[in-house]
Parts: structure tokens; sequence; C-alpha cells
């Protein structure tokens, strides 16, 4: 985030800066972020760590937290939202009828507060499976299919509880291939 193009030219008068939303293009957040602070706009773009499952494996990876969405900061007497238009990588301002929308600034405040104050990110948090949860199988042979957990066999493993034939059996599955359900 930077410093606001004129910010010093405004004889202290909160009410003049506000957070405005913008719609970015598909996967256009960064691009559209670079180059609105490139014109000496305050960007926010809040971003998320959180776990995905590639190839059977989970991993940390970094996404939106709003896809397609940035907050801009900015003092409608001192800067202008029409070069924003026509920013590489913004598809639009977003307004509500003729009135541009306007994010109060306890919002913005509020979730760059919960972000990491070391990185910047955000994160989600994981709901813990406890013994009894019930869950849903998405990958596998099982797919499809409901169960219990009853245990963390390994780092990539758990033990399912599972209703075949009328009687409970005991399987072990990867644990990407269930979700809390």
């Amino acid at each position: 985030m930077t410093q606001p193009r004129g910010a010093t030219s405004v004889a202290g008068d909160p009410q003049a800066w506000r957070w405005h939303l913008l719609l970015t293009k598909p996967l256009g957040e960064l691009i559209a972020a670079a180059n609105l602070e490139r014109q000496g706009y305050r960007v926010y773009y809040p971003r998320v760590k959180q776990p995905v499952l590639r190839r059977c494996v989970w991993r940390e990876a970094i996404s939106s937290l709003f896809p397609r969405y940035l907050f801009v900061q900015l003092n409608a007497s001192v800067q202008s939202l029409a070069p924003m238009r026509s920013t590489v990588g913004v598809a639009s301002v977003v307004r509500f009828g003729k009135e541009y929308a306007v994010v109060p600034d306890g919002i913005v405040a509020d979730l760059q507060r919960r972000a990491d104050s070391q990185s910047g990110l955000h994160s989600l948090r994981q709901r813990v499976l406890n013994s009894g949860s019930s869950v849903h199988f998405v990958d596998g042979p099982f797919a499809g299919l409901d169960g219990v957990f009853e245990s963390q066999d390994s780092k990539d493993r758990v033990v399912i509880l599972l209703d075949l034939l009328g009687r409970q059996s005991r399987i072990k599955v990867t644990a990407a291939s269930i979700v809390p359900g």
C-alpha cells in the first residue's frame, strides 16, 4: 500500500478520504493493484493463505480473500475515479445506481487489523475433526458416501467408520478424500 498522492495537501479532513470498491478482470487483482499504486492511489488487496488440494496433497496457497475485488482509498477533491475505470486490470468501479459504492472505513480497518502483521495475509480457520464427527467422501471409491471420523492414522491418512452392507466397517483413507460433513 502506498500513501495517496496529494495526502499532505488536504487540511486534516478525515471524511474526505473514502474507500471505494473496484471490480477487476478475472485473475487481474495483482495487475490492477500495481497499476493503481503506480498512479498514486492507495490500494488494499486482502489475500488469504489457505490449504488447497493439488495432486492429492494439501498445500498452502495464497489467493484473493474477495476474488476480483480491490479497495481503493481516495479524496474526490484531489483524485478522480475516472482514471481507475481505464486502468489495466480494472473491469469497473462498483456502483449502486449512479452512486459509487463507498466502503466504511471501519470495515477496511478491521480487515487490515485481522491480517497477519508480518505478511499481510489472512488465514482461514480450519475445522478440526473430532472423533464422532460426520464426514463426506469427495474423492476415491467411496465418493458421495457419508461416514464418521474416528481418528487420525498418520499425517495424510485417517480412519473412518462407514456403513457397508449393513455393517459398520473401519477403513483407512487419505485425508484429502474427505471433508467435514
